[in-house]
Parts: C-alpha cells; structure tokens; sequence
C-alpha cells in the first residue's frame, strides 16, 4: 500500500482520531489484552493527545478521505496517554542528552502490516533527526512490541500502569537510535 499521503493532524481532525483509535485499539489487541484491559486503556490511555496536534507532531496517514492510520513524535517529556490522562510532564526535552517520543500510534485494523505504520514512523523519525535528536524512546502496547523490534527498538523495561479503575496495563518501554 503506498497510495497514501501524511499530514499533520489539525484540531478538527480530533473527532476521526478518536473513533479509529478506538476501533484500532479493539480489533488489533484482541490476543495481547483481555477485553477489559482493552476497555479500560481506551478509556484512561489511547487517545489523542490535542498538545500533540498544537505542536503540528501528531500525523495522520490518509489515502483520499480515508484515515488509515496515526501517530507522532514528541519533544516533550510526556511518554504515553492521550487528553484524557498523559503520562509525564509536558515539559521540553534537550535533544543533546534526551530521546525524542515517540506517540500514539494506531492503525485502522484493515491497514495493519501494509506499511502504514513503518511509514508513519520514518515520517516520525525524520522529523526528531531534523530537530536534532538522536535517539527515540517510546511505550509499546504489547500488540505493538514486534512491530517495533522489527524496525529496531530494544525493549528497556516492562512497565505496569494501574489505571484509575485498578485495572493493571502492561506496556514495555523500547528505544533506538534516531538512524534505525
């Protein structure tokens, strides 16, 4: 699939956002989440981030009025979590000793392993080199830890996040150089 272009989210884009998160987020955890942890992470965790899209990092992969996938880049401390609950302080990062985030990433389910989220993530990556960062880090959803390895993230730790409902979420943290 490559008949498909990427542009930065814009505010009115929010509303699209949320629905293919949503839907993303249910069919392609199925096997890695129970069902209950998937609803409780769209409620508390996948989202978008709207500072993400204030900062023009948030992108959006569209083939004509399709949206088939999303995701971004950050040069805020935050590491994961959307509106609803971000996690980290939305502070600037210094791209001399710190690694540029990587954010929010979901494909629509009938687009996943077409090339979506490998070119949303070159896109990405582009963007933190220009910026001057030479590292990445981000928090994987367990659905996304082999797509991640398979462009070059190493995972660092595995984390558990107690969600407010006390429904406990397993991610694991993963960084590469900014050239992967």
């Amino acid at each position: 699939m490559t008949d498909f272009r990427i542009r930065p989210a814009k505010p009115a884009d929010i509303p699209r956002l949320e629905t293919l998160i949503e839907r993303s987020a249910r069919e392609l955890s199925r096997g890695f989440y129970s069902e209950r942890e998937t609803e409780s992470a769209i409620r508390y965790v996948f989202g978008v981030d709207s500072q993400l899209v204030a900062d023009s990092t948030y992108l959006i992969v569209e083939r004509e009025s399709e949206l088939l996938g999303c995701g971004g880049w950050s040069r805020r401390r935050t590491l994961y979590g959307g509106d609803q609950r971000p996690v980290g302080e939305q502070d600037l990062l210094d791209p001399r000793r710190d690694a540029a985030r990587i954010r929010a990433f979901f494909v629509a389910p009938e687009a996943a392993r077409r090339g979506v989220g490998r070119k949303l993530l070159e896109a990405c990556a582009d963007a933190a080199a220009a910026a001057g960062f030479l590292r990445l880090e981000l928090m994987a959803t367990l659905p996304g830890v082999p797509f991640y390895q398979a462009l070059g993230f190493e995972p660092t730790d595995t984390v558990i996040d107690v969600l407010p409902d006390r429904q406990p979420l397993r991610f694991v943290r993963m960084t590469r150089d900014v050239i992967g």
